[in-house]
């Protein structure tokens, strides 16, 4: 059976998504984890080895036993070995139970290493990486890959540990019993090695393409959903349904050609196993007869033969269930191979003004802004403005860092925002819109979102500044419960608390889009001017469909068909009767 497409083409199908961590970037992390863990990895190690040398005691009792019934044997020596015997399954049990214990904390600790430092990364990576991958894709690493690596993590790196160990020590007790038995033991080695090279040259790459095949799937079902309005206006909802078809079929086809290297691998490497056993028993019979190995011996290499089978399949069972949990980890471990930006002094702004040079964007494949060039001054106050869909708030999430340009560049103080990492970027440029989050937790918890060290009288000032009175109303104040299962915040409410947040966090260059959409006109303007009293200084850039905003604005600039179709003043576009003018003379006749 063939592959269904060259992975590599699949990872160039792909190449929007993050990047998979390349093999020596995975092989590093994990020794990056097995230095965090090393005391917890040893101690499972150790306390399982004591429990192998222990199971290692029957067969030699039992090998013994052999040996004495052939000459003359007391009752006293069977008791004897009965009591031995039992106390070695007991301690073989105790240090068994102990390491197992003792593997699952250590693959929970692992695993909490593996979530935490993909969230910590992801939050800190430029935001147009985020954007260009979409919602679909991290979903898809935060949540299946994650758990596809927690069976690999919580059992399959302790139990192959403790397989290994069970390997070594039982192939050690057979050479000390008789090398003979033990070469016997390596005839079926061949055929295993054999069949592993097979299985592990293609299976790697195939679980890789798998997983992407299944990220690609998540990104199509998540951008029908976010956009479910948008495909049922413009009647896309069959082409919609046929993309993720597509994609579907590229996944389970995946999923079959997986399947079917496993069907072939696992019959294959059985069959050493009972070579072994044959080997040793039949090869073995003829040493002894021959004189050169004894009865004894033959017993116990015989029983340890078979006590390598387990050990054998679970390292090749448990290493084919790191092949899927490395596929994950490549994909995890890729968000730590994009380019820290942190320490790039290129990435450091040095001064305040916000540069768009020749911006093209395109959410797809056509371009929704077309060569955009403008340059926000300092302090300035400048209002975007235009028919919807022109471009209005694509060229604001633009200029707040949000989305990467297609070509061209957008630099605040001659730094490339889209290159800043998300903190370093709100550091400087915070972008409010219409969609607020309200957090499951108290309110203080919700405005310390923006300014942690923030005490109560700071939040409360930033809730004044923006007209949020009813706060003061709340049952507990700012101990209140909000948010889902909590105190339920109206809709410009939390547009409010938004507000405040921004406050807060006191950027000194704001984006926002509709950012007092939801409040009644009255009460939009009355805030509107608070903030301004609270932003003095600040640069601001305001897209609004509400024209006063404009009027109050230093510049307007007039988005129209993804370009900048005039700018200026507001008296200055008034007189020269153009675009924005006639936008004035709609928005005063309504």
């Amino acid at each position: 059976m063939k592959p269904p497409a060259d992975p590599a083409q699949l990872e160039r199908d792909t190449a929007t998504l993050l990047p998979v961590g390349s093999t020596a970037g995975v092989r590093s992390y994990v020794r990056l984890l097995a230095r965090r863990h090393r005391r917890a990895f040893s101690a499972v190690v150790g306390l399982h080895a004591v429990g192998a040398v222990a199971g290692l005691v029957g067969p030699w009792v039992l090998g013994g036993l052999v040996e004495g019934l052939s000459t003359s044997t007391t009752a006293g020596r069977i008791a004897q070995a009965g009591g031995l015997f039992l106390a070695a399954i007991a301690v073989q049990s105790l240090f068994t139970g102990l390491s197992r214990l003792r593997g699952s904390i250590l693959g929970e600790k692992i695993l909490a290493d593996l979530r935490e430092d993909f969230l910590v990364r992801s939050v800190g990576l430029p935001p147009g990486v985020l954007e260009r991958a979409g919602t679909g894709d991290l979903v898809s690493r935060t949540t299946t890959d994650v758990d596809r690596l927690a069976k690999s993590v919580r059992d399959a790196v302790p139990e192959l540990a403790v397989a290994v160990v069970s390997v070594v020590v039982i192939f050690a007790a057979m050479l000390v019993t008789s090398p003979l038995i033990a070469v016997s033991a390596l005839i079926g080695a061949p055929v295993l090695l054999v069949g592993s090279r097979w299985y592990f040259a293609r299976a790697p790459q195939s679980y890789r393409a798998e997983s992407a095949s299944y990220a690609a799937v998540n990104t199509a079902i998540a951008e029908t959903v976010d956009a479910g309005r948008t495909v049922e206006a413009l009647g896309l909802g069959e082409r919609r349904v046929r993309a993720t078809d597509e994609r579907i079929g590229t996944w389970t086809s995946w999923e079959r050609y997986t399947l079917w290297l496993r069907s072939v691998f696992f019959p294959t490497v059985d069959m050493p196993y009972s070579l072994a056993v044959v080997a040793t028993l039949g090869l073995g019979g003829l040493y002894t007869l021959h004189g050169w190995t004894t009865l004894g011996q033959l017993t116990a290499g015989v029983l340890y033969a078979q006590m390598l089978v387990d050990p054998v399949d679970s390292i090749i069972r448990w290493y084919d269930e790191l092949q899927v949990g490395q596929a994950s980890l490549a994909r995890l471990v890729g968000v730590r191979e994009i380019p820290d930006a942190e320490s790039d002094e290129r990435l450091d702004p040095r001064g305040r003004e916000l540069v768009a040079d020749q911006v093209r964007f395109a959410y797809h494949s056509a371009d929704v802004l077309h060569g955009i060039d403008l340059d926000v001054r300092p302090g300035e106050r400048l209002a975007l403005v235009g028919p919807s869909g022109a471009g209005k708030s694509t060229l604001g999430r633009l200029l707040a860092g949000v989305y990467a340009p297609r070509s061209g560049r957008v630099a605040l103080g001659g730094a490339a925002l889209a290159e800043m990492p998300a903190e370093r970027v709100r550091a400087h440029v915070a972008l409010v819109n219409q969609e607020h989050h309200v957090f499951v937790g108290t309110l203080r918890d919700n405005l310390a979102l923006a300014r942690a060290d923030a005490d109560d009288a700071e939040l409360r000032a930033a809730l004044r500044a923006v007209d949020a009175d009813w706060a003061d109303a709340l049952p507990e104040g700012l101990d209140t419960e909000v948010g889902s299962g909590g105190h339920t915040l109206t809709p410009p409410q939390a547009q409010q608390l938004a507000l405040a947040r921004l406050v807060l966090a006191d950027p000194h260059t704001l984006v926002l889009d509709e950012a007092t959409s939801l409040l009644d006109p009255r009460a939009a303007r009355r805030l509107e001017r608070s903030l301004a009293r609270v932003l003095h200084g600040r640069t601001v850039i305001a897209i609004a469909h509400r024209l006063h905003t404009a009027h109050d604005a230093d510049r307007i600039a007039v988005v129209d068909g993804g370009r900048i179709a005039e700018h200026g003043s507001h008296a200055e576009l008034i007189a020269s009767g153009g675009a924005y003018a006639e936008l004035w003379r709609s928005w005063k006749d309504e």
